[in-house]
């Protein structure tokens, strides 16, 4: 009986399979490691000249012991090996008509050569990576170029995964290279720059070309089906690597997956990000090779299908070739949770889906990836649990936990969060859902429900308070599931690259730390320290003037000391406003009022550090000035703004991300403004803390500048920590190191008319009493806190 095929681009009979290229991550993963390696490997020829001297001149010595006879002939044999060894492959591989991948080959050897031409001309002067040729005319090339061309050839184009041509390769870079060194027409740090040359072009090319695979097309797909015991009789593609096969004699349809190395590599940028960034429970399963795949696929189906689940059977496997397998479900027909009407989402639908989820986990089986599309309604109404591709049998409860979290997420973002929490707590009960409450966070849940939650994102706490409401003592804090935050990423690299600048400021500069500190003057810096110490003081006043309720003022004060302790791991005063948040609940302050308080306290200290600017600058005579503008350049101005303020509110998207950030400066701040109002001496309290801040570390670079033997007038040096503080405080680095020193520099030459020199060393003292000292007191008022349960 004839099989028919069709296809969405062709409906004619395929035989030969499709020829397509992969991008295999591990080609770039070596081709980065080869740069990175001849990074260390340039930079020890920079900064460790003598090192690399001192290994030329031990292997120098130790090849002077080599008898011409052995060095001489090796060398000549290793040149023509050089050139025969690549033509044998490509001529062997033509013979056999296995030629893919030679072009490419051809590309990365012309890469190779490139490299190693530009990095001879770019570090040519480095005198580690040469020495004098060995005629006495001139110096050797800092790389040895012979070699990576050839390396980056035979590695593109196959020979590394063929263990004779891998052997004869590295006898034939290994003697080349010796011969090198005994002839003296390479070093060895030369050497090691051109292996990691043609290792690094190799590896890039073959992932910038890809590398050659065979798609397999539906007439193989439908004979490999044929061969595991299925009737195939018209298969039609309904997604990339997905099929729906109906077969011969009215049997059931199938739903075929291929799994090959295109499926295997698609979206793994997004997995390595997902593998660095997120707990090890929590990343996706690996880039596993086919049939690897394809046996975890069936296992987890086999788990489901044995807990009772209803789920898809498997109907067939089969491998499709070296690199390809198929796995063919029987079809299931039905909607996504997704598509369903509103009036569709019944409590019945729901208990439905709580039950699959029951006993998949009664068989400690984890789905990890339940989402709207996870969710298969059949005709009958019937909710089928599919996708268990990245599931997980034996799975630990963290887990578990992070299943029903997704279950709660996606029936709640279609039914609301009230029918889910209570069709969740009917089947699995109360304790189950609340154990999930801490993992009900964006991060967790599948990337379709993250996207979904976008719209809805007050969703979530809804869901929290409902399930509160019958729990109010279950664990809320969410617990920490990143191991690694795009936040740290930038922090981490905008600290080293402030160190560097830093680090650079201090070798160039004339002036030593050291010697500023031994000079400074006594008297002017002790006021300096004890201003800097008062400064703690004035802002337990800020804080605590600005919450309503009582708070212990010691521990309030242990709090800003241990401010200095946060500082270290946390950009500008992040750290000092979540220690303030933690210790109001900690202090039985609910949640939402202690960050109203501190928004308050960090809206009020704004406003009074832009009014100390606006005041100190007019003392200084920096205050704008001159004539006012006509009243028609007003009314002009006036309505051009109205205008933009009028177009912008009728764009929705604008008006919507207005309205979002002005609502919790609406519904909670605003409020807590009110209560302090009501409170008028508390009020002044902070009022009169805030500004005692400022004018504490005012007085504190001052008293730097007097210690170092300027005169710089106070407004002067007022307005240079106003200004520069303010903008080196939006700095991603922890406390603004580098930023801040290196602006705070800069306004007082400019404002205060102080040298760099002077200006540095006021700087030095100051960031000294503000920032390093103040670190080791502050780590023990942190650990004091946290023992005594106050953080």
């Amino acid at each position: 009986m004839a099989t028919v095929i069709q296809d969405d681009t062709s409906t004619s009979l395929r035989t030969a399979a499709e020829n397509v290229r992969v991008r295999h991550p591990a080609s770039l993963v070596r081709a980065l490691t080869g740069l990175a390696a001849a990074g260390l490997t340039l930079l020890l020829a920079t900064g460790a000249q003598g090192t690399a001297d001192g290994l030329d001149a031990d292997v120098a010595q130790g090849t002077e012991q080599v008898p011409w006879a052995l060095g001489g002939p090796a060398g000549l044999l290793a040149a023509v090996a050089l050139l025969v060894l690549p033509l044998a492959f490509a001529g062997q591989r033509l013979a056999r008509r296995a030629h893919r991948g030679l072009a490419d080959g051809v590309a990365a050897a012309v890469l190779a050569y490139g490299l190693s031409l530009a990095l001879d001309a770019a570090v040519g002067g480095l005198a580690a990576l040469t020495h004098t040729n060995p005629g006495g005319v001139g110096r050797t090339d800092p790389v040895y170029g012979h070699l990576a061309p050839v390396l980056a050839f035979m590695t593109t184009a196959g020979a590394a995964r063929l263990p004779r041509w891998r052997t004869a390769l590295a006898v034939t870079l290994g003697v080349a290279g010796l011969s090198g060194l005994v002839t003296g027409y390479a070093t060895p740090l030369s050497l090691v720059l051109a292996l990691l040359i043609g290792w690094a072009a190799g590896h890039a090319t073959t992932y910038a070309l890809g590398t050659p695979a065979c798609r397999p097309t539906t007439a193989q797909l439908l004979i490999a089906l044929g061969q595991a015991g299925v009737r195939p009789h018209l298969a039609r593609r309904t997604a990339p690597g997905r099929y729906l096969v109906t077969q011969h004699d009215g049997r059931p349809d199938l739903d075929v997956l291929v799994l090959d190395p295109r499926a295997q590599t698609s979206g793994w940028p997004g997995h390595l990000w997902r593998l660095l960034r997120l707990r090890a429970e929590l990343t996706p399963r690996g880039l596993l090779p086919p049939r690897t795949g394809l046996e975890h696929e069936a296992l987890l189906a086999y788990a489901a299908t044995a807990a009772g689940v209803r789920t898809r059977q498997i109907a067939a496997t089969a491998q499709l070739a070296p690199d390809s397998t198929v796995v063919a479900y029987h079809y299931l027909p039905g909607r996504a949770f997704g598509e369903l009407a509103e009036e569709e989402l019944t409590d019945e639908l729901l208990t439905d889906a709580w039950q699959q989820l029951q006993l998949l986990q009664r068989r400690r089986t984890a789905h990890r990836a339940i989402s709207a599309d996870a969710l298969l309604i059949a005709p009958d109404g019937a909710v089928h649990l599919v996708g268990l591709s990245d599931g997980e049998i034996a799975a630990g409860e963290l887990q578990l936990h992070l299943d029903v979290a997704g279950m709660l997420s996606t029936l709640a973002l279609r039914a609301g969060a009230e029918p889910a929490v209570r069709t969740g707590t009917t089947v699995l009960g109360a304790p189950a859902l609340c154990a999930a409450l801490p993992l009900l966070q964006p991060i967790a849940l599948a990337p379709g429900s993250r996207a979904a939650l976008k719209a809805q994102p007050e969703l979530l706490g809804a869901v929290r308070e409902s399930l509160l409401r019958d729990q109010p003592q279950a664990e809320v804090q969410p617990v920490r599931l990143e191991r690694l935050r795009p936040r740290t990423l930038l922090t981490v690299g905008a600290g080293l690259l402030a160190g560097y600048l830093l680090l650079r400021y201090l070798l160039t500069s004339d002036r030593d730390p050291f010697a500023v500190l031994s000079a400074a003057d006594p008297f002017w810096f002790g006021l300096a320290a004890g201003a800097a110490a008062l400064s703690y003081l004035a802002a337990t006043l800020g804080f605590v003037g600005f919450v309503p309720e009582r708070l212990h003022f010691g521990r309030a004060l242990a709090v800003q000391v241990a401010g200095a302790f946060a500082k270290l791991v946390s950009p500008g005063g992040v750290g000092g406003v979540a220690l303030n948040t933690r210790f109001l609940q900690c202090g039985g302050v609910p949640t939402p009022q202690a960050l109203s308080s501190v928004g308050v306290s960090q809206l009020g200290g704004l406003a009074l550090h832009l009014l100390q600017l606006a005041f100190f600058a007019a003392l200084l005579g920096r205050a704008p000035q001159g004539e006012m503008p006509s009243a028609r350049v007003l009314a002009v101005g006036a309505v051009l703004l109205c205008a933009v303020v009028v177009s912008g509110f009728a764009v929705p998207w604008v008006r919507r991300r207005i309205g979002g950030l002005l609502r919790p400066l609406r519904a909670e701040v605003l409020p807590r403004l009110l209560d302090l109002l009501q409170q008028p001496g508390k009020l002044a309290l902070g009022v009169a803390g805030q500004l005692l801040v400022s004018l504490a570390f005012i007085t504190c670079l001052y008293c730097c500048a007097l210690a170092v033997g300027q005169q710089p007038g106070y407004a002067a040096v007022a307005v240079a920590f106003l200004a520069g503080n303010a903008l080196g405080s939006a700095a991603p680095t922890p406390g603004g190191a580098g930023v801040v020193d290196v602006l705070l520099v800069t306004a007082l030459r400019q404002m205060a008319g102080m040298d760099e020199g002077a200006a540095f060393a006021a700087v030095t003292l100051y960031r000294l009493l503000t920032f390093l000292l103040p670190v080791l007191p502050g780590w023990a008022a942190f650990a004091w806190l946290q023992r005594r349960r106050a953080l």
